[in-house]
């Protein structure tokens, strides 16, 4: 039997791999083609193609590399077609495989299209999960409020649990925090570190001022990212003696800071899971942001925030993400145990919503559940 996975990002590289390995704990003799990243090619050999670096936020990213996603997508589209595989798995990346998925079932109606990671469509269009029910087979949900949203949409829908919860049991370290030390999370992507970095270089330059014991930690994805970080300290006439930058080192750090700033993303539900005290931050360009306000139904962005139904963990998002806000809140963090033994306990609670370990292969049962139907 025949699987296609397609990923985008290094998340879903990384959610492929463990589905990956998870399948074929189930059925050995399966095989594996698609695109992704470094893991799931280490996985699928020859068979799959490595593309899953090209992260792109907002409007203008897209525009801009039209051209290479156009022929991705027909690259992968001809790759399908030779391959006639028994079902398409898509691992996140909305924008790219739902419009994949949608091409695939007009051309090959008889290939069972599964989707791992509902898009955020209770945030954005509700209104286009019966349209999503014509060409996908399966929806594998992560998150649980988001299993009633597919109930008589014709779209089957099956709730996973989180596949954070595994890859991060493995990554606790049990380290003391320490109550001087503020880390700073500027995101994953160059855009985002572009953009949210210097607001926070500078709200360590003010909380230093303030706070002359604190010191400063940032967490860089990648050594092309920590350089630019450090290229922005240098510009506010800092160095690494203000701010230490290291790479991949988030869930370290998550761990032993006693406060933090963090950009909106996968990193603020990484970041509750540890129990980290934290506020949340974001920018884009002008344009992205005001065209995001007007899709965007949810009153918050940040996952603990939506999954607690309440503002648990303060969000300063485009022009109120300024240097002086970041400074009052995190100085409330710092010093105000009763603040951060409260944010604690929220979290803990949203964290237990995000059902048992093992999500990786509930996954793998219910795709398998699924080909047994064709």
């Amino acid at each position: 039997m025949k699987l296609y996975l397609v990923a985008g990002e290094a998340s879903g590289d990384a959610r492929g791999a463990e589905l990956m390995r998870a399948l074929t704990a189930r059925d050995a003799s399966l095989e594996f083609f698609g695109a992704g990243g470094r893991e799931m090619c280490a996985l699928g050999g020859e068979h799959f193609t490595e593309w899953a670096d090209e992260a792109v936020v907002g409007l203008w990213d897209v525009l801009k590399k039209y051209g290479y996603f156009k022929a991705q997508f027909n690259r992968m589209l001809a790759d399908i077609a030779r391959v006639q595989p028994h079902a398409l798995v898509l691992i996140d990346y909305p924008g790219f495989n739902l419009r994949l998925a949608k091409a695939v079932k007009r051309a090959m109606p008889a290939v069972r299209i599964i989707d791992y990671i509902s898009p955020q469509v209770w945030a954005w269009n509700r209104g286009r999960i019966p349209k999503m029910a014509h060409y996908l087979d399966l929806m594998l949900c992560i998150f649980p409020f988001e299993l009633p949203l597919y109930a008589g949409s014709g779209l089957r829908a099956v709730f996973t649990g989180h596949p954070m919860l595994d890859s991060l049991a493995a990554k606790r370290t049990g380290t003391a925090r320490d109550p001087q030390l503020v880390g700073l999370f500027p995101g994953s992507r160059e855009k985002e570190v572009r953009k949210i970095f210097p607001v926070m270089v500078q709200a360590a330059q003010r909380l230093k001022t303030a706070r002359p014991e604190l010191r400063f930690e940032a967490a860089a994805a990648s050594h092309q990212l920590a350089d630019r970080m450090l290229a922005t300290l240098r510009q506010f006439g800092e160095s690494e003696d203000t701010c230490r930058v290291t790479v991949r080192s988030s869930h370290e750090l998550m761990q032993r800071a006693a406060a933090g700033i963090v950009c909106s993303g996968t990193a603020t539900l990484e970041a509750a899971y540890f129990g980290l005290p934290l506020c949340i931050v974001y920018k884009v360009a002008a344009l992205t942001w005001i065209v995001g306000r007007q899709l965007v139904k949810v009153p918050f962005l940040g996952m603990p925030n939506v999954l607690a139904g309440r503002e648990i963990a303060r969000e300063f998002l485009q022009a109120d993400a300024t240097p002086e806000a970041l400074v009052d809140e995190t100085l409330r963090l710092v010093t105000d145990p009763a603040a951060r033994e409260q944010l604690q306990r929220d979290f803990t609670s949203v964290i237990t919503q995000l059902g048992d370990h093992g999500a990786a292969h509930r996954a793998a049962d219910a795709i398998l559940t699924e080909l047994a139907r064709a």
